[in-house]
């Protein structure tokens, strides 16, 4: 099983990892990231992606998808950890830049140092003052 984080869920998916790529079950697209294969590409409400064909830069293989390729063809970010048993597919840039251009923050939870668990929509209508930081 591998772990698939996505569009702020988390899911335990029956995918494999070949090549060094994630490959998840054609038939399972959609049902966990939205994308519904069709013979004009992957699409997702009125928005079609074309998929290279070819055998070299398949991006179906027999029954599977190869979706860090398919996450590449779409411009958008992909991390995974050492053992590649947890993938994070991330948002592209347009869809950032769009949240960004509300200057509203997505909510989100965390907790603080004592374990208690905070909202950003905790504290709607008051001043916040975010930092992070980040080993890498």
């Amino acid at each position: 099983m591998i772990t698939i984080i996505h569009e702020h869920q988390t899911l335990s998916v029956n995918a494999k990892v070949k090549g060094g790529h994630l490959w998840l079950p054609a038939k399972d697209v959609e049902k966990n990231l939205g994308w519904t294969i069709k013979p004009e590409g992957l699409c997702r409400e009125e928005k079609c992606i074309p998929y290279p064909n070819d055998s070299e830069d398949a991006l179906l293989d027999s029954e599977w998808l190869n979706v860090s390729k398919f996450w590449t063809l779409m411009s958008k970010p992909m991390l995974h950890d050492e053992m590649k048993e947890t993938w994070l597919l991330g948002a592209g840039h347009k869809d950032r830049s769009h949240k960004l251009a509300s200057l509203e923050a997505p909510d989100f939870t965390l907790p603080d140092i004592d374990g208690n668990f905070h909202s950003l929509s905790d504290y709607r209508g008051k001043r916040v003052f975010l930092t992070t930081w980040s080993s890498w």
